[in-house]
């Protein structure tokens, strides 16, 4: 029997099987059957393919990595020959073939250990064999500790004993003082380091991440200056410091080496810090992360009177979003389903990209640092909360990740909302939440941050607009690079100055039109895909001839579409007031393309001459477009009021919709006309 070199339970071998994936394997088999699918296998590359890439595993033995299995495209790799590469065994069939999996660890250093599977061995997970006793730093010290004890003399004969001397005494104390104080570690930052290699040096910091490695526990610290390793060594496979942990505030002290061409720390002591000593290292840390995450360029990228009511909760959440790649902590953008979605979290995506490429060296980063994630709905509500806690709770406990700032688009401005966020909250992971449409106030203290201008008394704006500009806030870099994007989140009346911003870019009233279509047409299927290189190659790709295809699958789809509804528009007048109502139900194909939001925007484009309002009427939900602002949320509680046994619910703010109990569906319609038509008489 063994212990687990993470746990240290005890198993049979060196790992046991809840932390099986956190370390990765060296195979010394012959044959493919020898191999454990789930485990993590280092390999080289053999060679690439239209269809994916070759890994060694072992002499006789090669992998497919199938480019289906691949973030990306195969061309986008920076894999060579032979280079050394991490890939998970997903199944051996039975004729030797073998299939691999990606794996977002690309180093060593990213798994929690090493360990070598060999057939030959006593069990399949063993540690290497220079590691199956102490750390070479270890051996040596030990070694030297032995050859600095003298041999044995032979006992002289025995004489007079001298007269006592007391001077040498004294001196020989004064060396032993001075020895002393010459290893009193230096206070340093970890930004310094280079410049104490040898020397015994102090750090105060923040743990940052911790690893159990085959030999010595590495914890990663952080202080206001950089990022250093520092490595602790009791025995080889068990954990040192046991109740420090990752968050912890610390002192550490230790002596600077060079391990593989990086510096690192060789720890003697680490304690916890308490406190004030505490607080101080904190707000050290904090000031230092604002300093640095401030944008340098807080002015907008076009000039709008509507986003500048905003601007300085646009610049404070680009501080939080960049202080969270500086942290290492991921960006999650989490965006509804539609135009203004995909615009705004893209170009939010395309921000974040160069700066996640700068703080992590490793080649698979932008695929592990940054991810955005589209909703199914309209809110941020418990199930799209419970689905990104698990992910992130898993991702703590089996790679030691910190917990990621989640980035909300369109959405987390209303009381919908709160449930979900309430959920981020009570794990302390931060959010900031940027809406275009109409805030209730009931949400405006549940996002961390939130960027709403009507929740600042300016007027609704196109969310893939205001995503746009924090996009430029977070990197000046991109700011030409998505210049067009605001044009493109609007389907009619383009102001002036974005418009301009877009053809000054190269881009077309035709051109911007085509990426709008291609992005609503994509945005509907498989709409919990993020579809990062595909959104891309739409927004970005100098042959357009890609979106002009796709945009031309969209019209058709929405012109049968909208010749099918246009016979069954019912329409009545109140109060002075026209009035047109869809039976969505009835007179729409429930599950193609367009959706009803998407649906009603067109229909109502397309009758805004001859009728004031369009209500779309599902079997339990009211939708409504008007000329004038109409309060959705108050034409639902009137209406709650007048039906109290119809259960209906307004969502959203002003420009939600209505939910009911479809055996009411009759009578909540004709109350709505009502209130509506009384609300903007």
């Amino acid at each position: 029997m063994g212990t687990c070199i993470i746990c240290g339970s005890s198993v049979d071998g060196r790992i046991c099987q809840t932390h099986e994936e956190d370390v990765v394997f060296e195979f010394r088999g012959e044959d493919a059957n020898q191999l454990i699918p789930g485990r993590y296998y280092v390999g080289t590359v053999d060679g690439f393919a239209e269809f994916g890439v070759f890994v060694d595993l072992a002499p006789s033995v090669t992998g497919l990595l199938h480019r289906s299995e691949i973030p990306g495209r195969i061309e986008s790799l920076d894999w060579d020959d032979g280079e050394t590469v991490y890939v998970q065994v997903d199944e051996v069939h039975g004729n030797g073939n073998v299939d691999l999996s990606w794996s977002i660890r690309q180093s060593e250093r990213d798994f929690r250990g090493k360990l070598v599977q060999d057939p030959d061995a006593e069990t399949t997970a063993e540690l290497p064999e220079d590691e199956d006793a102490a750390p070479a730093g270890a051996v040596e010290q030990v070694e030297t500790e032995q050859e600095s004890e003298p041999e044995p003399e032979p006992e002289p004969e025995p004489e007079p004993e001298p007269e006592p001397q007391t001077e040498p005494v004294e001196e020989s104390a004064e060396a032993e003082s001075e020895s002393e104080e010459s290893r009193e570690p230096v206070h340093v930052s970890a930004g310094e380091l280079e410049e104490f290699v040898g020397e015994l040096v102090a750090l105060e910091g923040e743990l940052t991440s911790t690893r159990q490695t085959s030999g010595p526990t590495v914890f990663e610290l952080t202080d206001e200056t950089g990022v250093v390793e520092c490595a602790a060594f009791v025995e080889a496979g068990v954990r040192a410091y046991p109740d420090i942990e990752t968050g912890d505030v610390v002192r550490l002290v230790g002596e600077v080496e060079r391990h593989h061409g990086e510096l690192q720390v060789e720890t003697e002591e680490l304690e916890e810090l308490t406190g004030d000593a505490r607080e101080t290292v904190l707000a050290r840390l904090n000031d230092a992360l604002d300093e640095r995450a401030r944008p340098d360029d807080t002015s907008l990228f076009v000039e709008d009177d509507d986003i500048a009511v905003v601007q300085d909760g646009l610049v404070t959440a680009a501080t939080a979003v960049r202080r969270a790649v500086a942290e290492g902590r991921p960006v999650i953008v989490r965006h509804t389903a539609n135009v203004d979605g995909y615009v705004a979290g893209a170009a939010i995506e395309r921000a974040v990209l160069p700066l996640v490429r700068e703080e992590h060296a490793v080649s698979n980063a932008e695929y592990h640092y940054i991810d955005r994630r589209p909703l199914d709905g309209d809110f941020y509500g418990m199930e799209a909360a419970t689905n990104d806690v698990t992910s992130m709770l898993e991702a703590e406990q089996r790679h030691d990740e910190k917990h990621p700032l989640f980035v909300l688009v369109g959405t987390g401005s209303t009381r919908e909302s709160l449930d979900g966020l309430g959920l981020l909250d009570a794990y302390d992971a931060r959010s900031v939440a940027i809406d275009g449409g109409y805030a209730d106030g009931e949400a405006a203290d549940a996002a961390t941050v939130l960027a709403s201008p009507t929740q600042e008394g300016g007027d609704a704006v196109r969310t893939g607009v205001l995503g746009a500009h924090l996009a430029a806030l977070v990197n000046a870099d991109v700011r030409d690079d998505i210049a067009h994007l605001p044009a493109a989140a609007f389907w009619e009346d383009t102001p002036d100055a974005y418009a301009d911003a877009a053809s000054d870019a190269g881009y077309e009233t035709e051109e911007l039109a085509d990426i709008r279509d291609a992005i609503a047409l994509e945005a509907f299927y498989q709409s919990y895909e993020d579809k990062r290189e595909l959104i891309a190659d739409l927004l970005w790709e100098e042959n357009d001839s890609l979106a002009a295809h796709v945009a031309g699958q969209f019209r058709s789809k929405l012109d049968t579409e909208l010749d099918t509804a246009r016979p069954h528009l019912a329409a009545e007048e109140e109060d002075g007031v026209t009035f047109e109502v869809l039976d969505l139900a009835a007179f729409t194909h429930k599950y193609d393309f367009p959706p009803e939001n998407l649906l009603l925007d067109a229909l109502f484009r397309d009758r805004a001459d001859d009728v004031d309002v369009l209500v779309g009427a599902n079997d339990d939900e009211i939708r409504v477009r008007s000329t004038e602002h109409v309060d959705v949320r108050a034409v639902g509680e009137e209406v709650a009021d007048e039906l109290p046994d119809a259960g209906v619910t307004p969502r959203g703010a002003d420009d939600g919709h209505i939910e009911f109990l479809r055996g009411e569906r009759e009578d909540v319609i004709d109350e709505v006309v009502d209130a509506i038509a009384d609300q903007l008489d």
